[in-house]
């Protein structure tokens, strides 16, 4: 029988089950949460530590199964494939608070497999994907003393947090902020709002910090009960004697590089501390110090060894001298330049360059067909604007094969994109698909943040018309003891070396994207605090250089972007647009020359071309088509057919009507033709729509008041006018006595007596 713990978290039950499932793996939870999400995650370890490796050897997938949400996946192949975004980004938050709670020298392969198992489609399954790792990580034997646990915080309507909102709380609040944290402190924090307030985000993360303590504690509760005891696993250690001798050798050569500003002259002058140079060091006395140099794991305590002097380096300048590496103040950002228009055939386009990093920006529009259809068990909406990175090997001036997006571009794309949706216009105000590219041409810290300022310049050089500039900033974290730095516009280095890497993306009004990692047990609410209102005073320089590049969006859009106009009918109405099989809209495309006409389902016509004029036609006959037929109104038609009792005239696309014998003419008509012919224009008037929805015309009734209304409409003699017929006698003829002449059927062809 499974142990069990219930506890309510959001105003929904959460109870957490363990020892039933996959009892096979170091250790398994299941996770149920509401009323329908349930998500499974097993944890295991190999049995031996992986052989020459220097980093952790930590997986973690979250499995998004289409069962789950009773969905088959579309398209010709019905098997999951390669995890769709949502899943890797839910993976990167399973793996981002775990890995730095691992013991240091731990060097064992972990996987984590978290399995969404049933789910609410409204309600994001991802946070409890975390919840059950860290769950799943204090019931086994692997050594993990810390338990994680997250939640999603939102606002309602009255601006109160709300503890893991569904979706459509998202838009009404305007917060969606995901906070994991042990039961002492903040691990991590990604999330996003509508220009929130520094205060409004750490209110969030306060409020998230306690529903997370309750969940701890719950976890840790059923792992004295149900949990398994810790095992006994090797940890990689540096040989002490060979630390002792590498610091005392190489001590101040890592102080002298460390204080090399130029990146690629530190990085030398780092390398150059290598194996081969302590073994050219090694006197007559220290033939134990070479032999362990010599050998496969003595190479690597090496390595670590000056790596730990380069951190400790970095901490006594920036936390004691109030110095970095490349000479600058804590809260000083490097040079920045920025152009737009760097590219004359894309739509927009746009450089940032800030020290050592620089991303170029291409922005695309297209038609509302061109979203990008999510097919996944959330029911998330078609997206409008998307946002890629690439990050090629030259960036940092190295070589490696060249396939397609990591977990880490994939991140960092979806952050650029939710720090810019907030400033994006409403949809009916600017219908466009949108797609960003952010190259990353030179890093050395934080491209994400410069792929978000790129973006804006990119935007607006295209003519979207974005409410705000929005501008990014990298915050990092230096630790030493008791004291600490926060550092603005962290560099490579203090990235790698530091304990913190806290992006802030937003606009003057406020935030619109935050991303939080560490590499330590957890940060303060002070320590954020503080790194807020720094990121704040830099986001707004940030932006002022924006700004000065370009002020506002351009007015026009480029000559090279389609444009897009938009009509609104009857949702009654979409079939006559769309014809039999397509006809009609076709033949609209094809007659008009535009791009695309794409419907919607509330009647919204979205035309797509690359000119005004061909827009400007396929939306005068949509709204032809879809235009209601008044009783009494004029209209100018052409004559499509002639039957024997009148002609039919099409007064709109799809739209005939009959006007009959008697209403062609004032005069009597004997033939139709002897009228109107096919293909002819006529105006014609509206006398009825009978109960059938049969539309009955009348050209006679604007003939009657013609000479009021202007040039009367000339009318065809019915035939050749003949000479008149000499006396005759035969009946009929001259003298001969009166005919009586026989009613004709109206319409029918009147012959002359013989």
């Amino acid at each position: 029988m499974p142990e069990s713990v219930t506890l309510t978290v959001g105003g929904r039950t959460m109870v957490i089950e363990t020892g039933e499932l996959a009892k096979q793996a170091n250790g398994s939870a299941l996770v149920r949460y509401g009323d329908q999400n349930v998500v499974l995650c097993a944890v295991t370890a190999s049995e031996k530590p992986r052989e020459g490796i220097d980093f952790f050897p930590l997986t973690c997938d979250f499995e998004e199964r289409m069962y789950s949400a009773g969905k088959i996946p579309g398209g010709y192949i019905k098997r999951e494939g390669r995890p769709p975004e949502h899943a890797v980004i839910s993976s990167r938050q399973i793996d981002r608070p775990i890995r730095p709670l691992f013991p240091d020298g731990f060097r064992n392969d972990v996987q984590i497999v978290a399995t969404v198992l049933s789910i609410d489609p409204e309600l994001d399954a991802d946070v409890i994907g975390v919840c059950a790792a860290g769950a799943a990580l204090a019931f086994s034997d692997i050594p993990f003393d810390k338990t994680v646990a997250a939640v999603r915080v939102g606002r309602d309507e009255n601006g109160e947090y709300v503890c893991n909102p569904a979706l459509p709380q998202y838009e009404t609040g305007g917060m969606d902020i995901v906070i994991a944290g042990t039961a002492e402190a903040v691990m991590m924090v990604e999330g996003g709002g509508n220009e929130i307030s520094e205060d409004d985000f750490l209110g969030a993360v306060e409020f998230a910090h306690r529903e997370i303590q309750k969940i701890i504690k719950a976890i840790d509760d059923l792992a004295k009960k149900a949990g398994k005891k810790k095992r006994e696993f090797p940890l990689l250690k540096v040989d002490g004697d060979l630390e002792k001798w590498v610091r005392k050798n190489f001590a101040k050569d890592v102080a002298k590089a460390m204080r090399i500003v130029e990146k690629s002259e530190r990085e030398r002058a780092f390398d150059a501390i290598s194996v081969e140079e302590a073994l050219e060091r090694c006197g007559k006395k220290d033939d134990d110090v070479r032999a362990l140099l010599e050998s496969p794991a003595g190479a690597k305590d090496f390595n670590k060894t000056v790596k730990a002097m380069e951190e400790d380096e970095l901490r006594t300048m920036v936390v004691d001298e109030k110095i970095r590496p490349d000479g600058r103040k804590p809260d000083e950002i490097r040079p920045i330049w920025c152009k737009v228009h760097y590219v004359p055939r894309v739509h927009g386009s746009g450089v940032f360059t800030r020290g050592q990093t620089q991303v170029f920006t291409a922005a695309t529009l297209g038609s509302t067909s061109d979203a990008q259809r999510l097919d996944g068990i959330v029911a998330l909406e078609d997206k409008r604007y998307m946002h890629f990175y690439n990050f090629p090997p030259y960036s940092v001036g190295e070589t490696r094969p060249m396939r397609g997006p990591g977990r880490r571009e994939i991140g960092h794309g979806h952050l650029a994109e939710r720090a810019l949706v907030p400033v994006l216009p409403e949809k009916e105000d600017f219908p466009y698909t949108l797609r960003l590219m952010s190259e990353t041409l030179e890093s050395n810290g934080s491209s994400s943040m410069a792929s978000v300022c790129a973006s804006t310049l990119a935007l607006m050089d295209a003519g979207v018309p974005i409410r705000a500039h929005v501008g990014g900033v990298a915050m990092g974290l230096i630790l030493k003891g008791d004291k600490y730095r926060v550092l603005t516009d962290i560099q490579g280095l203090e990235d790698a070396l530091g304990e913190m890497d806290f992006k802030v993306a937003g606009t003057k009004k406020g935030i619109t994207a935050i991303q939080m990692d560490i590499k330590v047990q957890g940060v303060t609410i002070a320590i954020m605090r503080e790194a807020m209102e720094q990121a704040k005073k830099s986001r707004f320089f940030i932006i002022d250089k924006l700004e000065e590049t370009i002020a506002e969006p351009r007015a026009e859009l480029s000559k090279f972007a389609p444009r897009m106009i938009v009509v609104k009918i009857n949702p009654d109405k979409i079939k006559d647009v769309i014809g039999p099989g397509g006809k009609i809209i076709n033949k609209i495309i094809a007659d008009t020359g535009v791009e695309k006409i794409d419907i919607e389902d509330d009647g919204t016509v979205f035309i797509t071309s690359l000119d005004g004029e061909s827009g400007d036609k396929a939306k005068a006959i949509v709204e032809a088509i879809t235009k209601e037929i008044v009783v009494g109104e004029t209209y100018t038609g052409r004559v499509t057919r002639i039957i024997n009792i009148g002609a039919f005239v099409q007064i709109a696309p799809g739209k005939e009507g009959l006007v009959h014998i008697s209403q062609l003419a004032p005069n009597r008509v004997e033939r139709v033709d002897d009228v109107v012919k096919v293909g002819d224009e006529v105006k014609v008037k509206v006398m009825e729509i009978d109960g059938q929805g049969r539309i009955n015309l009348s050209r006679k009734a604007l003939l009657n008041g013609a000479s009021d209304e202007g040039e009367r409409p000339q009318h065809r003699e019915p035939r050749e006018r003949r000479e008149p017929r000499e006396a005759s006698p035969l009946p009929g003829g001259p003298g001969a006595p009166p005919m009586r002449r026989r009613r004709r059927p109206h319409g029918q062809r009147h012959h002359d007596d013989e």
